[in-house]
């Protein structure tokens, strides 16, 4: 698993628009600093990383988890989850791509899972 420290220590910057999203190359470099279980979409416009526990309560845990880096970095994913499973995925609506924010929380969510 690769948690890169400098970006999961970093802090989301408030984005209203107004900035360009982040472009293919960019996208790249951001994403292999996580987990190699995050998925760039074809478009270069969203991350997601399913994730699969053994019961409900661990799904709820880490639903929990990643509410808790949402509010902190004031940056919301889309969260899906069932009984088993977690879709997580990050985009950022205002700029109608992705952002060095999306890729900020995501580190997050991988070091809290091996922390």
């Amino acid at each position: 698993m690769n948690t890169d420290n400098e970006l999961s220590s970093k802090k989301c910057v408030p984005c209203e628009g107004g900035i360009d999203s982040l472009n293919k190359d960019e996208c790249q470099k951001f994403i292999q600093k996580l987990d190699s279980d995050w998925n760039l979409s074809k478009d270069n416009k969203k991350i997601s990383k399913s994730f699969k526990f053994k019961n409900h309560y661990e799904v709820i845990s880490l639903v929990n988890m990643i509410a808790w880096i949402s509010h902190s970095e004031d940056h919301h994913p889309e969260i899906n989850f069932s009984y088993n499973t977690v879709l997580v995925t990050y985009y950022t609506y205002a700029i109608d791509g992705l952002s060095e924010n999306d890729f900020i929380c995501a580190a997050k969510i991988d070091k809290n899972l091996v922390s």
